[in-house]
């Protein structure tokens, strides 16, 4: 039986990058990215905001892309599959941390504060195949498939 394991969030970015580069010289980064819902409480009737925060994983050359370019505050889009991980602690309990690995990144918005780009530029971990998307589709909407950039 076939499975799919994708994600994609538009959020604002929590903290400024942290990159790290593996023994192989390969980068890692690291970002905390904030989605929020906004809902009608049915017994008050007000307004009300829920935030969701989600670990973001970049590996490669888009890790370091994503800490040149991305800051905290920044809006960002991020396509990618979901990972957990076990470990242990110091006190040798067991301990989960899910991530989404990112694949694709676009930076939304104006431009980054502290570095070049328009703000609207997209970067994938691979430079995925030709396809055409139709209009109607999100990623297209937000122009993730237009400005794919080989590396």
């Amino acid at each position: 039986m076939a499975s799919v394991n994708k994600v994609i969030i538009v959020g604002n970015v929590g903290r400024d990058p942290e990159t790290r580069y593996m023994p192989s010289g390969d980068a890692v980064t690291n970002i905390s990215v904030a989605t929020s819902d906004r809902y009608k409480d049915k017994q008050s009737g007000e307004m009300k905001e829920t935030t969701e925060w989600h670990r973001v994983a970049f590996f490669g050359k888009l890790a370091e892309i994503a800490g040149q370019y991305l800051k905290k505050g920044s809006q960002v889009y991020v396509e990618g599959r979901l990972r957990t991980r076990k470990w242990t602690d110091a006190s040798g309990q067991e301990k989960y941390s899910t991530e989404i690995v990112a694949e694709t990144m676009q930076m939304l918005g104006g431009k980054p504060v502290g570095g070049g780009g328009d703000g609207g530029e997209s970067y994938s971990r691979s430079k995925p195949a030709k396809q055409s998307a139709p209009a109607s589709s999100n990623a297209a909407s937000l122009g993730a498939m237009d400005d794919d950039i080989p590396f």
